[in-house]
């Protein structure tokens, strides 16, 4: 057992690897081709992890929770680089991911986001606090995106430090676009629902993806997707806008 643990992850422990990584030019045009795959990848959970922190009331716990997340999600990738080589085993973390998914899109169209805000409120009372409970989903979601990425990762390179830089560096890179989604959505509301129908999206994508289905959508394909539905909840936002300043010209008038 401890022989196997030491094939997994000894390389990250070998300071010449490290070395060698650090000052080789060619290893570093990899980890930027790796971090392009990363954000490309990690369109989907940009979209989750801002949607999520939305059941947080303030600001400063929203922004929080990513940190946490942040830190959480590191020592994630590095116990699956090592375990890279057994992931494509594990396609029921996709199934269990995309079920859940669909949960949390049930959840949100059931009930406004004032009734479900209130409710988890009230059980925190009773359960674990809702900051960290947002946590906790924050890095479930980041250990169900990381199989994609990291099997992606190790096709492109065989050594777990070029993936590990090039994963740390694409999930801060993420982290970013997560916070700017996330202040959009308190400006812009209609994006909290739109969010939640790509959420819905991203649950189909996971389960297409299982072994049993094998039906792969490409990344820039969802990344067209994902513009196309901002675009589009924009335009409807400034004609919302439009109208109602309209409106309340007539009422004055009147």
């Amino acid at each position: 057992m401890l022989n196997w643990v030491s094939e997994l992850y000894g390389p990250f422990f070998d300071a010449h690897n490290w070395s060698t990584v650090i000052t080789s030019g060619s290893d570093w045009l990899i980890i930027l081709s790796l971090v392009t795959i990363e954000c490309l990848l990690s369109v989907d959970n940009a979209v989750v992890l801002a949607a999520q922190t939305q059941a947080l009331p303030t600001k400063v716990q929203r922004e929080k929770s990513l940190f946490y997340g942040l830190w959480g999600a590191y020592l994630f990738r590095f116990l699956i680089i090592g375990l890279g080589t057994y992931l494509i085993h594990f396609w029921e973390i996709k199934v269990i991911g995309s079920l859940y998914l669909i949960y949390l899109v049930y959840s949100f169209f059931r009930k406004t986001r004032v009734v479900r805000t209130k409710k988890l409120a009230s059980e925190k009372k009773h359960h674990i606090p809702l900051f960290w409970s947002v946590v906790a989903q924050i890095e479930f979601m980041d250990v169900v995106f990381s199989v994609d990425s990291v099997l992606a990762s190790l096709a492109i390179s065989p050594n777990p430090v070029i993936v590990l830089i090039g994963g740390m560096i694409g999930i801060l890179a993420m982290r970013g676009v997560a916070e700017i989604i996330m202040k959009l959505m308190s400006k812009i509301p209609e994006l909290q629902p739109m969010a939640y129908i790509l959420i819905a999206i991203i649950a189909l994508k996971l389960l297409l993806s299982i072994p049993m289905i094998d039906i792969e959508i490409p990344a820039p394909l969802f990344g067209v997707i994902v513009i196309a539905a901002v675009v589009i909840t924009l335009i409807i936002h400034y004609v919302r806008k439009d109208r109602k300043k309209a409106d309340e010209r007539r009422d004055n008038e009147e």
